[in-house]
């Protein structure tokens, strides 16, 4: 129980060299350290559940644990990476991080965040992923502000988003999908005609 513990835990040592390469000006590796902590977020809950950590270490509350460092590495480093190194309209970039930042603790704090059939209900704050297409992509300044608006208000929705992890219809084939979607964003990171 507490090496599944330990395997959500290593997500901060994932999100401290996430924000040591945005110090470092590497955008490419803090987006490459943010995907190796999305996968370790994917095989962590695996792990407590085949090991029954609540029932093995009742005094030890894993989901707070995986929450903080979830924090990190979807919604904190994310938000400082677009603040950084994606296109914003002039005056709104304090601004776009701030409605990530607030709107994302709404979304951690609800305890109804997920469906009785392992969906996410709202918005995720899946603030990574949104920062792998803005890097990738590239869309104007506009684009970019208008898509945090709405995703910040797609938080307070009651809209479904796919858990690949945890709903069971098409699970494999979702496990799979999201596989080689992490492979295929990690090459297009790689390759990505940096100028910073």
């Amino acid at each position: 129980a507490w090496s599944a513990h330990a395997v959500t835990a290593s997500g901060v040592i994932l999100a401290l060299l996430a924000l040591l390469a945005l110090v470092d000006n590497r955008p490419q590796a803090c987006l490459l350290w943010l995907g190796a902590a999305l996968l370790v977020d994917g095989l962590d809950g695996t792990l407590a559940r085949k090991f029954d950590v609540k029932a093995v270490l009742p005094h030890f509350d894993g989901s707070t644990l995986d929450l903080v460092i979830d924090y990190l590495t979807y919604v904190f480093i994310p938000a400082i990476f677009i603040y950084r190194y994606v296109p914003l309209p002039a005056y709104t970039e304090l601004l776009t991080v701030g409605v990530i930042l607030v709107s994302s603790l709404f979304c951690f704090c609800n305890v109804n965040m997920k469906s009785k059939d392992n969906y996410f209900v709202g918005f995720p704050a899946a603030w990574n992923v949104v920062a792998v297409y803005f890097f990738v992509l590239e869309p104007g300044a506009w684009v970019c502000l208008i898509t945090v608006l709405a995703l910040a208000a797609l938080t307070l929705t009651r809209m479904k988003f796919l858990h690949p992890f945890r709903v069971r219809q098409y699970m494999a084939l979702n496990i799979a999908v999201t596989f080689a979607w992490m492979l295929s964003s990690a090459l297009l990171i790689l390759h990505h005609p940096s100028d910073v």
